[in-house]
Order: C-alpha cells, then sequence, then structure tokens
C-alpha cells in the first residue's frame, strides 16, 4: 500500500496528526474540509508522486531526470503547486510500490528502489480530474485557449478520446438522461425523454458530470480490457523500449511539450492494469440524488479491478454519508450464512458492484487548529457520523433553534 508525508507545504503544516504523519493511500481514499484546507494540495502530490514512480518503473525516464529543481518546478509545477514549497521547512516523502521518493528541507530530492516489490507493481493509468472540469463543457476547442493549466488539458485529452467513440446514445446514470455525440460538428448533447439540448446550453450539473463520468467510463473499461491482455515485457521488447526512449531524449528538436507526447504514445503500446481516478469535488453542482448515483458509478469503475484507486476531495455531507451504506452493504455481503436471495435484496437497496470493506476506505477530514488531516474514526467500519460536515449541518440546527428561543421571548 502507497503512503505520503507532507511536511510545512502551502497550507499544510504536517500531513496527519496520527500515525507518524503517514496518509494511507487506499483503495478509496477521501479528503474532506473547507476551501483552502489542502485537499487538493495533497491530492496533486500523490499524483505527482505515483506519476513519477511510474515513469521511473517503465523506464520512460531515467532517475537522474529527477532533480529536486525539476521536482519542485517541473513536475509539481505541472499542478500549479511549486510556490508552495517552504525554504528550509518542506519535507515530502512518498512510500510506493516500485519506489521511495524523499525532499528533504535542505532541497534534496531523493529516489530509492524498491527491489522485491516491482514484481507486484500494477503499471496504472493515472487521471487528475480538476475541479475546472466545467470549462470543457461550455467553450468551443478549449484547447486552443492559451494557459490552460496542464492537468486540465491532459483531461481535456482523454475527453476529445471517450467521446469520440460514443455510438449511438451513451447512458448517464442520473435523470434518465444520455449523451449523443455528432462528430461532424463535434457537438455533445444531452437527451431526455423530451428534449435534446446541446452540452454547453444544459444545467450546470450536466456539465459537471459529463466529463467526469466519460471519463472515468471510458479510461476504466480501456484499463480493465488491457489488463486482461497484460503481460510483462520480454527482454527484446525491453531493450528496443530503452533504445527508443534514449532516441526521443536525445533528439534536440524536441520541446518538453512534444518529447512528452512522444513518450506517452511510445508507452502506450505497454498494457495498464490498474485505474488511479483522482477526482476533486465529484459532487460539484449536483442535486444530493444525482451525487449519490454518481459516487456509486465511481465506486463500480473502482471495483472493476483490485489494483485501483479512487481519491476524492469533497465538500459534501451526502457523499460521506453514501460511502457509509456503501461499507454497510458490502459488510453484509461478506457474512458467511448469506444466500443469494439476500444478496438480491441488499442489491436492492445498494448496489453490490459498489460496496466496500471497510480497510479498503480512509476517509481524512481537515483539522483547523492543527492545519492538517485527522484520520475520520469509525464504529466496526462504518465512518462516524461525528464528522465536519455534519457537525456544520448540526451547527445550522442549533443556530435555528436558538433564534426559535429568542421568539419565544418577544
Amino acid at each position: 500500500m502507497s503512503r505520503i508525508k507532507i511536511k510545512n507545504f502551502g497550507p499544510l503544516a504536517i500531513s496527519t496528526n496520527g500515525n507518524d504523519g503517514w496518509l494511507e493511500i487506499k483503495k478509496v481514499t477521501v479528503f474532506v474540509g473547507n476551501q483552502g484546507s489542502g485537499k487538493s494540495t495533497i491530492a496533486k502530490l500523490i499524483s505527482t508522486c505515483v506519476w513519477i514512480e511510474k515513469v521511473l518503473t517503465r523506464g520512460d525516464f531515467k532517475e537522474k531526470e529527477f532533480t529536486a529543481s525539476k521536482f519542485r518546478n517541473k513536475y509539481c509545477g505541472y499542478h500549479r503547486v511549486s510556490s508552495y514549497f517552504k525554504k528550509d521547512r518542506t519535507e515530502i516523502y512518498y512510500e510506493g510500490d516500485s519506489y521511495n521518493f524523499t525532499y528533504t528541507k535542505e532541497g534534496e530530492f531523493n529516489i530509492e528502489k524498491n527491489t522485491n516489490a516491482l514484481k507486484s507493481y500494477s503499471l496504472p493509468q493515472i487521471m487528475y480530474v480538476p475541479a475546472e472540469r466545467n470549462f470543457i463543457s461550455i467553450v468551443n476547442n478549449p484547447s486552443l485557449i492559451k494557459e490552460l493549466p496542464y492537468s486540465l488539458l491532459t483531461f481535456l485529452s482523454e475527453y476529445d478520446k471517450a467521446k469520440s467513440i460514443i455510438k449511438g446514445n451513451f447512458d448517464l446514470p442520473i435523470n434518465s438522461a444520455s449523451l449523443e455525440y455528432n462528430k461532424t460538428n463535434d457537438t455533445v448533447s444531452v437527451k431526455g425523454g423530451d428534449y435534446k439540448v446541446k452540452l454547453q446550453e444544459a444545467s450546470s450539473g450536466f456539465q459537471s458530470i459529463v466529463p467526469l463520468y466519460l471519463v472515468s467510463d471510458f479510461l476504466s473499461k480501456s484499463v480493465r480490457n488491457q489488463a486482461v491482455q497484460s503481460h510483462k515485457m520480454s527482454t527484446d521488447e525491453a531493450k528496443r523500449f530503452e533504445e527508443e526512449v534514449s532516441r526521443i531524449w536525445s533528439d534536440e528538436h524536441f520541446t518538453d511539450e512534444q518529447r512528452r507526447i512522444a513518450l506517452s504514445a511510445l508507452s502506450s503500446k505497454f498494457n495498464k492494469s490498474a485505474f488511479i481516478n483522482i477526482v476533486e469535488e465529484p459532487e460539484q453542482n449536483l442535486f444530493p440524488k444525482s451525487q449519490s448515483l454518481l459516487l456509486q458509478s465511481l465506486l463500480r469503475f473502482n471495483n472493476s479491478l483490485p489494483a485501483n484507486k479512487l481519491i476524492i476531495t469533497t465538500h459534501s455531507p451526502y457523499l460521506i454519508n453514501d460511502l457509509t451504506v456503501a461499507i454497510k452493504a458490502g459488510l453484509l455481503q461478506t457474512e458467511k450464512e448469506i444466500n443469494d436471495e439476500t444478496k438480491e435484496r441488499i442489491d436492492a437497496v445498494y448496489p453490490l458492484s459498489s460496496s466496500l470493506v471497510p480497510n479498503d476506505v480512509a476517509v481524512y477530514e481537515h483539522n483547523e487548529p492543527e492545519a492538517c488531516f485527522s484520520l475520520l474514526g469509525n464504529y466496526k467500519g462504518i465512518p462516524s457520523d461525528e464528522n465536519f460536515l455534519n457537525v456544520q449541518l448540526e451547527d445550522s440546527n442549533s443556530r435555528f433553534a436558538d433564534l426559535l428561543e429568542i421568539e419565544q421571548t418577544l
């Protein structure tokens, strides 16, 4: 299992106040907190570290490529967190399946290979789904706009691939709606029982969910299909791959972006066996019921392969509450005496394909006094309802009760 420890980076004093500062990256990992609390900061660092681990393991890059300066400015710059480093104070530790990384407060970046773990490493497809994804839905030719974040451009590239293979109607998990794609006009439309509108003219909820759901579904299926055919590189394949990588790096006519595209195209020849889906605010602009249905879909995609991982940042109490239902369904499914009839009853309440077991889930909520995240407690594996978001709901009820008391004195 991968894990990360952070000190004095952006809004974070430390990553967590338990487990010696280590945040465990489980099959489902959720970060809950206020704006600017560091949820996305952690998610972006995880994305950066798992990507570096991936390209080093596959051989796209040599270790010497990842100097401290490039780690700070180029690779953390991809997610626009380069300015979050604090001189002589920032420390970052990452322990993965095949590599460990350390960024020291002296400004050094150290790499350690886990030789024994390489045999069990699952090559991942990594997708960072930014909160700005709505932008893709409302702007014609967004790729032509200058200075878009690199993470949004990468997501846009996968979105273009995903929509291009739509044939007929593509069902969405909400509102009994579906998508239709017109390749001639490069237009995505949302269809319901008695309406059809271009995505650009649809509600903000559809503009949020369509790119997220479409890309997640596309990559989940793509990786699952690759995993079935997955095989280790032969000695000859590995040699040819290394020679081609060296050729790309030695070509002085390549810009950094051209080199990245060439390496990506070369590496795509090798099958992936895990999908790491990192999603900012999946609840964005969605009605509570729609949030629940979307989460069920994301969990179903995540359950499709053992090595898949889903990392979420959220402000939504509905998503946290729905996770508890998913875990309860998973716990019931593991009961020894359960029969097929009982499984059908559980599935009617909550789809078993989206269910979870407690050990696969970690929910971290922001601890404001300590500027870090705390692992949310649980009762028999179910996340506690005494969490940050529910406390906010209780506070509203409490203030309303106070106003009622004042009213009685008038």
